[in-house]
């Protein structure tokens, strides 16, 4: 197990945690979370052996096998498929082993590896690594191309997938889940409840922690403390243990207010569709988180808009796409004030388009897209963060946007967004990812749209801001559209579902959980069709396995061919031997000593044959073996 005692770490001058005690025992899964700085992924640099503590001991056995996900990757041209597989240390370890056996022409240590590797699912490998990079998201086209034709975020979920294939005893992830789209969420929540392993996980998703893990290591004011259970019932823990101090009580019972507020207005809508209904529990619950957040540095709200018509935009029989190719086809959609809609679909299936183009970002290939003249958008897109001037800081950026307000109005909004002090006058360029989104949502929230497009605001959020996200959603009066891997945001955001698939952008009339289950089903059906595709008969790719099958054989064949000659070597010598032997001469005086030493090699020889015969019997068994599969 993992036994933390008066672990003790500072980043600088800065205490990040301290007397820290805890056990982790084998197989447990245990969510990691806690403000953003406060020492979660340094912990895990830690166990990883590259960081050293302060004071106090952190062990777990020597044995056990670490997998994580790499920041970098190298420069290469290795195909996406073969880098996944590099993952299984062990595997590539025999590999290694077996090509150097055949190389040297050792054919009884190469027969032995070749069953080592039999037994480690060597001849599966490429068909499992090539399902994990489809869970993930790749298309069939993209295993077979280089490592460097791909982008940051398809990198890291390459760098996820090779942690995944690695057969550890701990696997350490941090926020995993920043780079995934939903359906790639809902797959890598299934493998991780299938995983046998120890589990840390660093993760700002709330309802991804719910479903994988049934721990919590929470880092708090210099803190660490190990809770049993999810994270909803680590929420009432703290809420619990928060509310018995009067100040934040209070501030607890207005959020719970503003909460309730918005569970009343939504009530009427339950009747209407099964997303309603989903979206009133959720906020029934509210009450409950929101306690568990009122230390949250974050709370803010959406600029109230001038003007909010009642039908915002318009796209009418549109087609979408880049340059000549269509993404989707004959889109209707009207917005219009108070509409909540999510976007729902396969990764590529053209979420983002369709997003692009009511941005205006893209212009339709065909059809309309009609806006108001007093239509205000307000577009978060992760392009937008690498469009922050890096040598500015918060408080400049904030006078360019809006040079009539004070610096004190500017401040006073910035320290909602967890900009407090000096913070506001340093440079956006060493920010965190994290750190420049929330500068990204101040910005957008102090312009007063009326209109929201929402393309993944959450990705480097943490809990506290995600959760300040969905308050200042619910008191949003405009429109909204938003595309999020963040189930509980869609919940509560989100009363309308639209599901973008196979060229299309309809209508869902089912719920969250209904779409889970459809993309799963989904998974199953592509994995069913590519087995039967593959198991269809073809005489050459037959011809080929045969020919293979024959190749891998014919080592322990050559084994069998020099047993043979060996043997009938030592046969011959061993005859000449019983010749000597029976001659009478050798037992006359004088010759003991000759009689001794014939003796001697005789009992050699044999011994050697014995030997040679054992080898040849065993090669000839697993001939016939793999004849027989």
């Amino acid at each position: 197990m993992i036994r933390a005692q008066g672990l003790a770490l500072r980043r600088g001058k800065q205490l990040l945690f301290s007397d820290a005690d805890f056990s982790i025992h084998p197989g447990q899964r245990a969510g990691i979370t806690g403000a953003n700085g406060c020492g979660k992924s340094s912990f895990l640099s830690v166990l990883r052996g590259e960081v050293d503590v302060d004071a106090g001991d952190i062990q777990f056995p020597r044995e056990w096998v670490l997998a994580h996900v790499a920041q970098e990757m190298p420069a290469t041209s290795r195909s996406a498929l073969e880098y996944a597989i590099d993952g299984d240390i062990e595997l590539r370890r025999l590999q290694g082993l077996a090509a150097l056996a055949e190389a040297d022409g050792d054919g009884t240590r190469h027969a032995s590896l070749i069953a080592e590797l039999e037994a480690a699912d060597a001849y599966t490998v490429e068909a499992r690594a090539a399902q994990m990079l489809s869970g993930l998201g790749f298309a069939q086209s993209d295993l077979q191309r280089p490592l460097t034709d791909f982008s940051g975020g398809w990198r890291m979920r390459l760098n996820l997938a090779q942690a995944l294939m690695c057969r550890s005893d701990l696997l350490l992830l941090d926020e995993p889940t920043n780079h995934l789209d939903l359906d790639a969420v809902v797959w890598l929540e299934q493998w991780l409840l299938r995983y046998s392993g120890t589990l840390l996980l660093i993760s700002h998703d709330r309802e991804f922690l719910d479903s994988v893990i049934a721990h919590i290591l929470h880092f708090e004011q210099n803190k660490i403390t190990l809770y049993t259970g999810n994270y909803s019932e680590f929420e009432l823990q703290r809420a619990a243990t928060l509310a018995n101090q009067q100040a934040a009580h209070e501030k607890q019972q207005r959020e719970i207010a503003h909460m309730e507020s918005f569970v009343t207005r939504f009530k009427a809508k339950a009747s209407k569709a099964k997303q309603a209904q989903s979206r009133v529990k959720a906020l029934e619950r509210m009450t409950v988180i929101a306690a568990a957040h009122v230390d949250s540095p974050f709370s803010f709200q959406f600029a109230e808009p001038t003007e909010i018509p009642e039908r915002l935009l318009q796209l009418e029989n549109a087609q979408l796409g880049y340059g000549e190719t269509t993404i989707l086809q004959r889109v209707s959609l009207d917005l219009r004030a108070g509409d909540r809609i999510g976007l729902i679909g396969p990764n590529g299936a053209g979420k983002s388009t369709l997003i692009k183009t009511l941005a205006r970002d893209l212009l339709p290939q065909a059809g309309e897209c009609l806006q108001h003249d007093k239509t205000k958008l307000g577009y978060f897109a992760q392009h937008q963060l690498e469009q922050l001037r890096l040598e500015r800081s918060p408080l400049q950026h904030l006078q360019d946007a809006f040079p009539d307000q004070t610096e004190a109005e500017h401040r006073n909004h910035l320290g909602r967004f967890g900009f407090l002090g000096d913070r506001v006058f340093e440079p956006v360029a060493p920010f965190s990812g994290g750190e420049k989104a929330r500068l990204v949502l101040a910005i957008l929230v102090r312009h007063g749209p009326n209109l929201l497009l929402l393309d993944e605001p959450t990705n480097h959020l943490d809990l506290d801001m995600r959760h300040a996200l969905s308050t200042a959603l619910q008191a949003f009066e405009g429109a909204v559209v938003l595309i999020s891997h963040d189930r509980h945001l869609l919940r509560v955001c989100c009363d309308k579902l639209l599901l973008v698939a196979q060229g299309r952008a309809v209508a869902y009339e089912e719920d969250l959980d209904a779409y889970a289950k459809w993309l799963l089903q989904e998974r199953k059906n592509q994995v069913d069709t590519t087995a039967a595709q593959q198991n269809k008969p073809d005489r050459k790719e037959l011809r080929r396995e045969q020919a293979q099958a024959r190749q891998k054989l014919q080592p322990l064949r050559n084994k069998v061919r020099q047993s043979e000659r060996a043997i009938e070597k030592l046969q011959v010598e061993l005859d000449r031997m019983e010749s000597e032997l029976a001659n009478p001469d050798l037992y006359q005086g004088g010759r003991a000593d000759d009689l001794q030493l014939l003796l001697k090699n005789q009992s050699k020889v044999r011994e050697k044959l014995g030997i040679e015969e054992q080898l040849w019997l065993t090669a000839m068994e697993e001939i016939e073996a793999a004849e027989n599969q």
